[in-house]
């Protein structure tokens, strides 16, 4: 019994103590927790979420063709971004052109995809992006707005002298040396249909 009673209190002591710093952690952690809570930042929708590529599209055309100096103007939209072509008359100088551009540009900044808009006035590109829009609006597959964009890059792309290839028609053979019969040419043939999944 000596020894029963020391062991309680010692027990009792050390018991309040693991209590008393529990309740000192779990505050900690309380602090802790508001000290590393997010802040929010103000979560208002974002226009752009709002409304369809084809909608953006439309409206970008229609703040274009809003603008002075601007015959007709089309759009494409297409994620954040947009190419909006205008028509203008064929007669201005490069400057004025430059200048209703801006105009357009300006007036399309706080328009849902007009901020990372590309405003063009080249003819070709402007009928180019008709043709896209219209394409988009019919439901056609993206393989014809997937070829107008090639076409679109390909017109734009300039061309570099180093990068041009050197015809070396002075070192071709004059004759090929060694003609395929009839039954080789039609096995060719065959192979080449064989390898492209029948697709002509």
């Amino acid at each position: 019994m000596k020894w029963i009673l020391p062991f309680l209190t010692i027990a009792l002591l050390f018991g309040c103590t693991a209590q008393k710093d529990a309740g000192l952690n779990m505050e900690e952690q309380a602090t802790d927790e508001t000290r590393y809570k997010a802040q929010v930042n103000n979560s208002e929708a974002n226009n752009n979420d709002r409304i369809s590529m084809g909608e953006a599209s439309r409206r970008l055309a229609a703040t274009a063709r809003t603008m002075p100096g601007v015959n007709d103007a089309t759009a494409v939209a297409w994620g954040r971004y947009a190419i909006v072509g205008i028509d203008v008359d064929a007669n201005l100088d490069r400057s004025e052109v430059g200048s209703i551009k801006y105009t357009v540009a300006e007036g399309l900044k706080n328009q849902p995809y007009g901020a990372e808009s590309v405003v063009v006035a080249d003819p070709d590109l402007y009928a180019r992006l008709k043709e896209i829009g219209q394409d988009i609006e019919d439901g056609r597959p993206l393989q014809g707005l997937a070829n107008e964009l090639a076409d679109i890059a390909g017109r734009a792309m300039p061309e570099v002298p180093g990068n041009l290839v050197d015809d070396r028609a002075d070192q071709s053979t004059e004759q090929p040396k060694k003609k395929l019969s009839p039954s080789e040419s039609r096995e060719l043939e065959k192979q080449q249909e064989e390898q492209s999944n029948h697709h002509k």
